[in-house]
């Protein structure tokens, strides 16, 4: 219809959104993502996913050198942390993907509608002040450090800072505590911590990895604690004040008690993420969120008010850059007629420690309750290859189900599990058997031959161990 400025309009360019918005654009529709940043990409590539690898993959190579594993292999030096350099490569990676971003929204002749969107209509919206009207609106707006209450975060002072501000500190911290055993803050911890820091982690549950396997989560916990990082589980923080350049933090028990505190240079907040639904305007629109600030969609991603689709951290299940990315792709095929699915039961998650930590499917423990299963476990000690580069820590788990041998869901903590679960996902995308991938040849000597022995150990027989 010629009153429609757009086919499509995309609110929000993190990943979801302009993935969303260049596949819409690939099918044919005249296509716009509204976007307030100075730059594309949202929290992931800008100050998320990103930097944080930068700052991962360079604070990896510093240890290397200064902790002894390097020397292990007849390399012998002193580095030397020039902090200033390491962000300035973090800063160019963000540089280069962002402008990539940009790049790609010119190729395929996405508009960027510089500014933040705001419904007015449930077709129109309004970006820096001029009205647009599309036949399709995708909610993209991703989500936001959960603030914890008794603790102000303020990122320009560098004490008391979130995900954003612990990516930017100036120096490194004689001690920092993190609240929140969850994936930003053990991958934040863990960087500052090969850096130098004295890192504490303080955390409500009774162990680490929320969300994740059991023996996933002991195993790392044990890792971790070998590397240096204290642990204070069950244990809830109440308070934080700032007193000259140091924090002084209150903590009680989860379950009640006596209070405690702890001084710290720098306190990273990283107990989770929530939806950006605020000041969409949502109400104009006729949509409601529910209980947790989430939009929800059907199975296609459409919203309760039709020409509204949702895509992302907005709505339900596991707040990752990949799930949007593929949300988004399968929304904009929704828009244009075509069948569009996400299968919301295979989404890998990586934590990007040393070792990473991956896991795709069901733990253990989920999948016990649905029914009878056989576990193999293969540890990475045995591997070849992990034993030859001296990383032995680790191992990979898969379920099955008792009766089918159908794979429900593999864990693996390794050097390289991030890149070795894609294999997994795929296998279980495919309705695999334990069998189908005992029986897979796997290149020798490489990590993967771990996930071959772990499906071999279903049915008891892996061949070194």
């Amino acid at each position: 219809m010629a009153d429609y400025d757009y086919d499509v309009l995309v609110i929000g360019a993190g990943p979801g959104g302009y993935v969303a918005a260049i596949r819409a654009a690939q099918l044919g529709l005249k296509t716009a993502c509204a976007e307030g940043r100075e730059t594309l990409g949202g929290t992931c590539l800008n100050v998320g996913c990103i930097p944080s690898k930068a700052m991962l993959h360079a604070s990896e190579y510093f240890e290397a050198a200064a902790g002894g594993s390097m020397a292990k292999m007849g390399i012998k030096v002193k580095p030397e942390l020039d902090l200033p350099t390491m962000h300035g490569q973090r800063i160019d990676a963000v540089k280069g993907l962002t402008g990539g971003i940009e790049f790609l929204f010119k190729k395929n002749k996405v508009d960027w509608l510089k500014g933040y969107a705001q419904f007015t209509s449930k077709d129109s919206v309004e970006v820096a002040g001029k009205a647009y009207r599309a036949k399709n609106i995708i909610i993209a707006t991703g989500s936001s450090v959960t603030p914890l209450p008794g603790v102000a975060v303020d990122n320009d002072k560098q004490i008391i800072v979130d995900s954003t501000g612990a990516l930017e500190l100036a120096k490194v911290p004689g001690h920092m505590v993190v609240i929140g055993g969850g994936v930003i803050g053990l991958e934040l911890g863990s960087v500052w911590r090969r850096l130098g820091a004295k890192v504490t982690c303080v955390e409500f549950l009774d162990q680490i990895l929320p969300g994740m396997d059991g023996d996933v989560r002991k195993e790392a916990n044990k890792i971790f604690k070998k590397q240096g990082i204290e642990f204070k589980l069950k244990t809830k923080v109440t308070k934080a004040e700032v007193k000259g350049k140091k924090a002084v933090l209150t903590l009680e028990p989860a379950a009640g008690g006596d209070a405690e505190t702890l001084e710290a240079d720098v306190v990273l907040v990283s107990i989770g993420r929530r939806p950006n639904t605020d000041g969409l305007g949502l109400d104009k629109a006729g949509l409601a969120v529910n209980q947790r600030g989430q939009i929800e969609t059907d199975h296609d991603f459409a919203t309760q008010v039709p020409g509204i689709w949702a895509i992302g951290d907005v709505i339900p299940g596991p707040m990752l850059a990949h799930k949007a990315e593929d949300e988004g792709i399968a929304c904009a095929e929704n828009i244009a007629g075509l069948t569009g699915i996400v299968n919301h039961d295979v989404i890998p998650s990586v934590v990007y420690t040393w070792p990473e930590i991956a896991g795709v499917g069901l733990t253990e423990e989920q999948a016990k309750e649905k029914g009878e299963v056989k576990v193999g476990k293969f540890p990475m000690l045995a591997n070849s290859r992990a034993k030859t580069n001296h990383e032995p820590d680790g191992f990979v788990k898969v379920i099955a189900d008792a009766k089918t041998d159908r794979v429900l869901g593999v864990w693996c903590i390794a050097s390289v599990a991030g890149t070795m679960i894609a294999q997994a996902a795929q296998a279980m995308e495919f309705g695999a058997t334990s069998e189908d991938i005992a029986y897979t040849c796997h290149a020798h000597p490489t990590h993967s031959e771990a996930i071959k022995e772990a499906a071999m150990a279903v049915t008891g027989k892996p061949i070194h161990v």
